[in-house]
């Protein structure tokens, strides 16, 4: 997958589509992601134990990663991800400034 968990992108198409936000979780199995503010859902919840009050929960389901595009650390646009080897390691590279991706 191009992006990883803490990456900060924009998703490309959609209903949530220029939204901007972080990835909580990435699931490269299932080639999904789940990014903070994007595609929110309501679940439907019981009380329990753990939660007494239940109700109608808000929360953000997981979207395809080709939905979403990496924001260059540099200009803060989507760009697109290319690999270099520096010091013997495989590194991800902006495509679009060429700027190293921590």
């Amino acid at each position: 997958m191009h992006v990883k968990k803490g990456d900060k992108v924009q998703v490309i198409t959609g209903k949530d589509k220029g939204k901007q936000g972080v990835i909580l979780a990435a699931f490269p199995a299932k080639e999904r992601v789940i990014v903070e503010g994007v595609n929110i859902v309501k679940k439907h919840s019981k009380p329990s134990q753990a939660a007494p009050q239940g109700g109608i929960l808000e929360k953000e389901a997981p979207i395809h990663v080709s939905n979403v595009m990496l924001l260059d650390p540099k200009t803060n646009e989507p760009t697109r991800v290319g690999h270099k080897i520096v010091d013997g390691k495989r590194v991800r590279v902006s495509k679009k400034s060429g700027e190293i991706i921590e």
